[in-house]
């Protein structure tokens, strides 16, 4: 029996694990749709082809596993690029599949006709079109072995519409297997565990990288045997287990924050799993701390990161080998922990300040209330996300989803649909300024139309408020930022969902307790006073730098 192209393309999609595609179709894919109706994979729709990649991304952020989305053409394909690009930095294992008109006869000439490939090349891993049948399965597994290999992230696949009605003889799929990374050599890990154990104050930081699914378990354990407290980078934020009270901070500013009293005064840091795409956790300069990479790939070296030593390898493994050569050895190992207490403290001020609209502080404060240990915060790109990486205690890892690397506005809701999806059973809180939301705000449809419990909390300052900031801090007047918005309850009804404005100092708790508690899709605005941004993240870290 003979198949068609599509066939053999959700067969070997199928032979991958997949188990849903995010999408917007196109009259090129219907070939594949109707392979699909008959599959066991989920077609899942969505309102836009950027939210789609999107939620596969974050798929694959959440698994380990590439999540795949799928669109048409030109402009679909086209809406595709930032969703390529945020998988591409952000590390995340996606395959990206779109149409294509036939290449074998075109009756419709150039209409609709982009040369997509070329223009994917530089957001992706590996770009291709697929260009015969029989080739459907082998491209496909190296599509995923590709996505998903460190670094993990985007691929490409251009699947022409005729190449996908075309019959082709029955192809076997190629059986996935595991594949384990070789452990640092030993050469290297005696020289970085003998700088290690001669260091006066040493301090480990958690990168991107950390935040692998499959690194959880070893890294705390790795944390827990050495006694060394840590920090971490906006994206490494929850890579360790809480309960330690070994965590120091976040550095969600590249310098003169609180949390740099610690990196500024280490003279070892330990970087596990740091990614140069994140904005940089410090800054590195002739005569600062010795600095040893400990990651799956080598250092990517940058004007601001250039570590004297490597350890690279199976990061898991490799910390077990690294902790069983200085367990017990560390005389030093605590010499920044007196540190901790003081840097906390200082991120918990004014955190349940009763004033409205609420300040940064109390909106995290309350947030972190309704939360339990394992609920999932999905954060949009916006002011509010400085405060949730400095203010913000994760206690299980990946509970705190941001973007660090493309930071793309659009994300927050997409990624938030994604965790609920994967884990129905946990709260999970998307957090968008009222810019972020409204880029993807279509989405709240498809929440709905899926029958997920998400709560949506919009943070309201009628501004694009992190450049409102920028603009203060280097001297320029207040100028061309500012807009309008809906009336968000009444927007989040129109589309079946629950409303509900915060309009007291102290009712932004006891609003997302009664949205979780309702189930279904609730949407939560709260006015925010950013006053502070300059007050803080200015002129009090300016104090600090001088004192």
């Amino acid at each position: 029996m003979n198949s068609k192209g599509s066939d053999l393309l959700v067969a070997a999609l199928e032979n991958e694990g997949v188990e849903r595609i995010f999408a917007v179709p196109g009259e090129e894919n219907l070939d594949v749709v109707e392979s699909l109706r008959n599959s066991k994979i989920e077609l899942i729709i969505t309102r836009h082809e950027q939210a789609a990649a999107f939620m596969a991304a974050t798929y694959g952020r959440l698994t380990g596993k590439a999540g795949v989305c799928l669109s048409t053409l030109g402009p679909g394909a086209l809406n595709f690029s930032t969703g390529a690009a945020y998988a591409l930095l952000g590390a995340m294992p996606l395959v990206l599949i779109t149409g294509q008109k036939g290449i074998l006869r075109r009756k419709q000439g150039r209409f609709q006709i982009v040369d997509v490939v070329p223009s994917m090349t530089p957001l992706t891993k590996m770009a291709r079109q697929i260009v015969s049948p029989n080739t459907i399965p082998t491209v496909i597994r190296e599509a995923f072995r590709v996505a998903q290999q460190e670094r993990p992230g985007p691929v490409h696949l251009e699947l022409p519409e005729d190449i996908a009605g075309e019959l082709a003889p029955d192809v076997p799929c190629i059986r996935p297997h595991p594949v384990d990374l070789p452990v640092a050599h030993p050469v290297a890990l005696d020289r970085a565990a003998t700088s290690i154990i001669n260091a006066k104050r040493p301090l480990i930081m958690l990168g991107a990288a950390s935040s692998r699914p499959r690194l959880t378990e070893a890294l705390s354990d790795f944390v827990r045997r050495l006694r060394i407290p840590f920090v971490t980078t906006q994206m490494g934020k929850g890579a360790a287990a809480g309960g330690t009270n070994l965590y120091i901070g976040t550095a969600a500013l590249s310098e003169r924050d609180y949390v740099h009293q610690a990196i500024d005064q280490a003279d070892l840091i330990l970087t596990i799993g740091h990614d140069t795409v994140e904005k940089p956790p410090f800054f590195m300069g002739p005569g600062g701390p010795t600095v040893i990479h400990i990651g799956y790939l080598p250092a990517t070296v940058e004007e601001v990161f250039f570590p004297h030593a490597e350890v690279i390898g199976d990061v898991a493994g490799t910390l077990s080998l690294l902790a069983d050569r200085l367990e017990g050895k560390l005389q030093n190992a605590s010499a920044l922990l007196p540190l901790r207490e003081q840097i906390l403290a200082h991120l918990a001020d004014r955190a349940t300040e009763s004033r409205l609209p609420l300040t940064p502080q109390r909106i995290v404060h309350d947030v972190r209330q309704v939360m339990p240990d394992d609920g999932i915060v999905c954060l949009d790109n916006g002011m509010y996300k400085i405060w949730f990486a400095r203010n913000y205690r994760t206690r299980v890892p990946n509970t705190l989803l941001l973007d660090n690397a493309l930071a793309t506005m659009g994300a927050g809701l997409p990624s938030a649909i994604m965790a609920t999806m994967l884990f129905p059973e946990r709260r999970v809180l998307a957090v968008c300024g009222d810019g972020g939301f409204m880029m993807n705000s279509q989405e709240m449809e498809t929440a709905v139309r899926r029958g997920l419990n998400l709560v949506v909390l919009i943070i309201e300052d009628n501004a694009y408020g992190m450049i409102r900031w920028k603009q203060a801090a280097d001297g320029f007047p207040d100028f061309g930022l500012n807009f309008g918005n809906p009336d968000f309850v009444k927007y989040a009804e129109s589309y079946g969902a629950k409303g509900t404005r915060v309009e007291t100092a102290d009712g932004l708790g006891p609003a997302l307790e009664s949205a979780f508690k309702a189930g279904g899709v609730h949407l939560v605005s709260v006015p925010v006073d950013y006053s502070e941004n300059k007050r803080v993240l200015v002129d009090e870290l300016a104090g600090l730098a001088r004192g």
